[in-house]
């Protein structure tokens, strides 16, 4: 392993073309710099300079040892350029996963807003199922996920962004005329296109049920927005449906109320790994999507 300054030295003798020049501008003594090339030409086994008392030269050997060091020297003033881009936000790289309730609604207009301002940010997004996504923050695989809590995951990390309702999408056939709201004793009464077992919100929606001793008939089970809204289109049950999830604009087919008597909540957070260190540009990308969803 080579010592950087005896090669930053030659450089400097080679730009210079002496060593008094080379002195100067590495703010080093002449005898330093001329002590340092001599180690390193000890160190190689070669003579790199012509030393005459009108001359410092390049020997054919320095010749070449000094095209590679340019091309080495450039390298670290490239990686070294794009850290301080990196660092200042004008380059990077980001990669998120998020499920697709969240990827179809409102994480686009986020993305586009961001983008905008940092052209050069290159940003991948994953869209996966609940179960997926945390195990691509867990592996690493992308730098954090937005999507719902989900207990007993000790190794990640999950920061409240917004708590949304839960609402029931009623096709013609289960309309509730007058109704402001919709009990779960309510739904009970109907078939119900509900999350799957992949889904975090079905964990949230079967605790409830639970803890309210009522059985609702799942006649459905999916995982994908648009596969909900067109069972309930079909007339096919209610739709159980985050807020951001809803069709905009309304459509005048189907009646969408709050479900209460308790209110269904689903909690997205942030998720991280335990313990990741996030870029400046990451967390500039987190604010926005935290303070666009709240």
């Amino acid at each position: 392993m080579y010592n950087f300054k005896l090669l930053q030295s030659f450089v400097a003798v080679a730009d210079a073309g002496s060593f008094r020049g080379a002195a100067e501008k590495l703010n080093r003594s002449q005898s330093a710099v001329s002590t340092q090339v001599m180690q390193l030409e000890g160190q190689i086994g070669l003579i790199l300079f012509e030393r005459t008392t009108r001359r410092t030269k390049l020997t054919p050997d320095g010749e070449k040892l000094l095209v590679h060091m340019r091309r080495a020297l450039n390298e670290i003033e490239t990686g070294l350029s794009e850290l301080r881009q990196a660092a200042s936000g004008e380059l990077g790289e980001i990669a998120m996963a998020c499920v697709p309730s969240i990827a179809g609604s409102v994480l686009p207009p986020v993305l586009r807003e961001f983008i905008d301002v940092h052209p050069r940010i290159k940003l991948r997004l994953v869209e996966h199922t609940s179960t997926a996504l945390l195990a691509a923050v867990t592996e690493r695989e992308v730098d954090f996920g937005i999507g719902p809590l989900v207990e007993n995951e000790p190794s990640l990390l999950f920061e409240p962004i917004v708590d949304e309702p839960i609402f029931a999408v009623l096709p013609s056939p289960f309309r509730r005329e007058g109704y402001t709201s919709i009990s779960l004793e309510d739904l009970a009464a109907n078939s119900v296109v509900m999350a799957s077992n992949s889904a975090a919100l079905r964990g949230n929606l079967d605790r409830e049920i639970s803890q309210k001793g009522v059985d609702i008939r799942s006649g459905y089970e999916v995982t994908h927005v648009q596969t909900m809204l067109g069972f309930a289109r079909a007339g096919l049950g209610v739709a159980l449906m985050p807020a951001t999830t809803l069709p905009v604009p309304p459509d005048p087919h189907l009646q969408v109320l709050p479900v209460a008597s308790p209110p269904l909540l689903r909690s997205l957070c942030l998720i991280s790994a335990r313990g990741a260190v996030r870029s400046r540009i990451a967390r500039e990308l987190i604010a926005l999507i935290t303070e666009r969803f709240q």
